[in-house]
Protein backbone atom coordinates (compact mmCIF):
# COMPACT_ATOMS: atom_id res chain seq x y z
CA UNK A 1 0.00 0.00 0.00
CA UNK A 2 1.89 3.39 -0.99
CA UNK A 3 1.69 6.33 0.79
CA UNK A 4 -1.40 8.46 0.11
CA UNK A 5 -1.30 12.03 1.78
CA UNK A 6 2.63 13.04 1.82
CA UNK A 7 3.09 15.85 0.13
CA UNK A 8 -0.13 17.41 0.86
CA UNK A 9 -0.51 21.12 0.47
CA UNK A 10 -2.32 23.46 2.71
CA UNK A 11 -5.34 24.92 1.61
CA UNK A 12 -4.89 28.73 0.62
CA UNK A 13 -5.13 31.68 2.89
CA UNK A 14 -6.82 35.18 3.11
CA UNK A 15 -4.97 36.67 5.79
CA UNK A 16 -1.87 36.15 8.14
CA UNK A 17 -0.63 36.74 11.75
CA UNK A 18 2.96 36.44 12.28
CA UNK A 19 6.04 36.67 14.77
CA UNK A 20 3.22 37.51 17.54
CA UNK A 21 3.10 36.03 20.96
CA UNK A 22 0.28 34.93 22.05
CA UNK A 23 1.46 33.26 25.35
CA UNK A 24 -1.27 31.80 27.65
CA UNK A 25 -3.99 33.81 25.99
CA UNK A 26 -7.37 32.67 26.27
CA UNK A 27 -9.42 31.68 23.53
CA UNK A 28 -13.23 31.20 24.08
CA UNK A 29 -15.56 30.69 21.18
CA UNK A 30 -13.21 32.50 18.88
CA UNK A 31 -13.16 31.62 15.25
CA UNK A 32 -10.71 31.53 12.37
CA UNK A 33 -10.85 30.70 8.80
CA UNK A 34 -8.23 30.40 6.43
CA UNK A 35 -5.78 32.23 8.77
CA UNK A 36 -1.73 31.70 8.53
CA UNK A 37 -0.19 31.72 11.12
CA UNK A 38 3.71 31.70 11.34
CA UNK A 39 5.90 32.00 13.99
CA UNK A 40 3.09 32.33 16.93
CA UNK A 41 3.80 31.47 20.30
CA UNK A 42 0.83 29.69 21.73
CA UNK A 43 2.47 28.18 24.92
CA UNK A 44 0.19 27.68 27.31
CA UNK A 45 -2.86 28.84 25.82
CA UNK A 46 -6.22 27.90 26.81
CA UNK A 47 -8.55 26.82 24.31
CA UNK A 48 -12.10 26.21 24.74
CA UNK A 49 -13.91 25.96 22.15
CA UNK A 50 -12.52 28.33 19.12
CA UNK A 51 -12.61 27.18 15.91
CA UNK A 52 -9.83 27.05 12.90
CA UNK A 53 -11.02 26.46 9.83
CA UNK A 54 -8.42 25.77 6.73
CA UNK A 55 -5.58 27.53 8.25
CA UNK A 56 -2.42 26.89 8.08
CA UNK A 57 0.73 26.62 11.25
CA UNK A 58 3.92 27.67 10.25
CA UNK A 59 6.77 27.08 13.30
CA UNK A 60 4.06 27.77 15.86
CA UNK A 61 4.58 26.48 19.50
CA UNK A 62 1.36 24.68 21.29
CA UNK A 63 4.00 23.75 24.23
CA UNK A 64 1.45 22.85 27.26
CA UNK A 65 -1.53 23.95 25.35
CA UNK A 66 -5.32 23.14 26.87
CA UNK A 67 -7.48 22.99 23.62
CA UNK A 68 -11.82 21.58 25.06
CA UNK A 69 -13.89 21.54 22.74
CA UNK A 70 -12.11 23.19 19.84
CA UNK A 71 -12.03 22.57 16.44
CA UNK A 72 -9.00 22.53 13.71
CA UNK A 73 -10.60 21.16 10.47
CA UNK A 74 -8.61 20.43 7.11
CA UNK A 75 -5.88 22.63 8.51
CA UNK A 76 -1.88 22.21 7.84
CA UNK A 77 0.80 21.96 10.23
CA UNK A 78 4.19 22.47 9.33
CA UNK A 79 7.02 22.28 11.62
CA UNK A 80 4.88 22.99 14.83
CA UNK A 81 5.77 21.93 18.24
CA UNK A 82 3.10 20.38 20.43
CA UNK A 83 5.06 19.61 23.28
CA UNK A 84 2.77 18.63 26.64
CA UNK A 85 -0.13 20.01 24.45
CA UNK A 86 -3.86 18.63 25.31
CA UNK A 87 -6.70 18.21 23.04
CA UNK A 88 -9.86 16.94 24.75
CA UNK A 89 -12.75 16.39 22.59
CA UNK A 90 -11.65 18.22 19.93
CA UNK A 91 -12.31 18.17 16.20
CA UNK A 92 -8.93 18.01 14.14
CA UNK A 93 -10.63 16.19 10.79
CA UNK A 94 -9.11 16.57 7.35
CA UNK A 95 -5.82 18.24 8.97
CA UNK A 96 -2.37 17.01 7.87
CA UNK A 97 0.85 17.14 9.99
CA UNK A 98 4.50 18.02 8.60
CA UNK A 99 7.48 17.54 10.37
CA UNK A 100 5.76 18.49 13.62
CA UNK A 101 7.10 17.43 16.78
CA UNK A 102 4.88 15.41 19.29
CA UNK A 103 6.29 15.07 22.47
CA UNK A 104 4.38 14.14 25.56
CA UNK A 105 0.70 15.04 23.57
CA UNK A 106 -2.04 14.25 24.93
CA UNK A 107 -5.27 13.63 23.02
CA UNK A 108 -8.76 12.17 25.09
CA UNK A 109 -11.65 11.87 22.98
CA UNK A 110 -12.69 13.94 19.79
CA UNK A 111 -12.57 13.63 16.19
CA UNK A 112 -9.00 13.08 14.07
CA UNK A 113 -10.82 11.05 11.05
CA UNK A 114 -9.18 11.63 7.82
CA UNK A 115 -6.50 13.02 9.45
CA UNK A 116 -2.49 12.65 7.97
CA UNK A 117 0.55 12.10 10.03
CA UNK A 118 2.63 10.04 7.85
CA UNK A 119 5.98 9.34 9.36
CA UNK A 120 5.38 10.98 12.35
CA UNK A 121 7.15 10.63 15.41
CA UNK A 122 4.71 9.70 18.05
CA UNK A 123 6.83 7.90 20.24
CA UNK A 124 5.63 9.08 23.95
CA UNK A 125 2.12 10.59 22.39
CA UNK A 126 -1.20 9.20 24.10
CA UNK A 127 -4.51 9.00 22.05
CA UNK A 128 -7.26 7.70 24.37
CA UNK A 129 -10.92 6.99 23.06
CA UNK A 130 -10.29 9.05 20.16
CA UNK A 131 -11.62 8.85 16.42
CA UNK A 132 -8.89 8.09 13.80
CA UNK A 133 -11.25 6.87 10.89
CA UNK A 134 -8.90 6.59 7.55
CA UNK A 135 -6.09 8.54 9.52
CA UNK A 136 -2.52 8.26 7.72
CA UNK A 137 -0.19 6.49 9.87
CA UNK A 138 2.00 5.40 7.39
CA UNK A 139 5.35 4.50 8.72
CA UNK A 140 4.59 6.44 11.87
CA UNK A 141 6.64 5.92 14.72
CA UNK A 142 4.46 4.77 17.78
CA UNK A 143 6.65 2.96 19.31
CA UNK A 144 5.91 2.67 23.06
CA UNK A 145 3.07 4.96 22.68
CA UNK A 146 -0.34 4.78 23.93
CA UNK A 147 -3.65 4.24 21.08
CA UNK A 148 -6.09 3.03 23.46
CA UNK A 149 -9.59 2.53 23.05
CA UNK A 150 -9.41 4.02 19.32
CA UNK A 151 -11.47 3.94 16.23
CA UNK A 152 -8.77 3.13 13.69
CA UNK A 153 -11.07 1.43 11.12
CA UNK A 154 -9.67 2.24 7.79
CA UNK A 155 -6.75 3.72 8.89
CA UNK A 156 -2.97 3.42 6.87
CA UNK A 157 -0.76 1.89 8.91
CA UNK A 158 1.50 0.46 6.26
CA UNK A 159 5.28 0.76 7.72
CA UNK A 160 4.07 1.61 10.97
CA UNK A 161 6.16 0.83 13.94
CA UNK A 162 4.22 -0.34 16.30
CA UNK A 163 6.83 -1.80 18.78
CA UNK A 164 5.53 -1.91 22.48
CA UNK A 165 2.51 0.30 21.50
CA UNK A 166 -0.36 -0.09 23.40
CA UNK A 167 -3.48 -0.64 21.32
CA UNK A 168 -6.19 -2.36 23.65
CA UNK A 169 -9.61 -1.30 23.23
CA UNK A 170 -8.76 -0.39 19.72
CA UNK A 171 -9.89 -1.29 16.11
CA UNK A 172 -7.42 -2.95 14.37
CA UNK A 173 -9.34 -4.46 11.74
CA UNK A 174 -7.34 -1.90 9.15
CA UNK A 175 -4.24 -3.35 10.14
CA UNK A 176 -1.86 -5.96 7.90
CA UNK A 177 0.06 -7.26 10.10
CA UNK A 178 2.65 -8.34 7.19
CA UNK A 179 3.67 -4.36 6.70
CA UNK A 180 4.03 -3.34 10.33
CA UNK A 181 6.52 -3.88 13.24
CA UNK A 182 4.73 -5.35 15.53
CA UNK A 183 7.58 -6.22 18.31
CA UNK A 184 6.08 -6.45 21.63
CA UNK A 185 2.33 -4.58 20.74
CA UNK A 186 -0.19 -4.82 23.35
CA UNK A 187 -3.47 -5.93 22.49
CA UNK A 188 -6.08 -8.37 23.54
CA UNK A 189 -7.09 -11.69 22.65
CA UNK A 190 -10.18 -10.39 20.78
CA UNK A 191 -7.29 -8.27 18.94
CA UNK A 192 -5.15 -11.35 18.37
CA UNK A 193 -7.49 -12.95 16.58
CA UNK A 194 -7.62 -9.92 14.31
CA UNK A 195 -4.16 -10.32 13.79
CA UNK A 196 -3.76 -13.96 13.18
CA UNK A 197 -6.92 -13.60 10.71
CA UNK A 198 -5.08 -10.73 8.87
CA UNK A 199 -2.23 -13.24 8.18
CA UNK A 200 -4.94 -15.89 7.02
CA UNK A 201 -4.42 -18.12 9.12
CA UNK A 202 -7.68 -20.72 9.61
CA UNK A 203 -8.41 -20.28 13.29
CA UNK A 204 -10.49 -23.20 14.62
CA UNK A 205 -11.67 -24.19 18.17
CA UNK A 206 -10.20 -27.55 19.10
CA UNK A 207 -12.11 -30.36 19.38
CA UNK A 208 -9.50 -32.36 21.66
Amino acid sequence: MPDRMQGKSGAPTTSTVQGEDWEGRELSGDSFASVAFTDVDLTEVVNQGATFEGCTFRRVRFNCSSHLDAAFVNCTFVNCDFFEARFTGCKLVGSAFDRCTFDLLRVDGGNWSHVALPGADLRRAVFSGTRLREADLTSANLEGSTMRDADLSGAWLHGAILTRCDLRGSDISALDPRHADLQGTIITIEQALVVAAGLGLDLRADQG
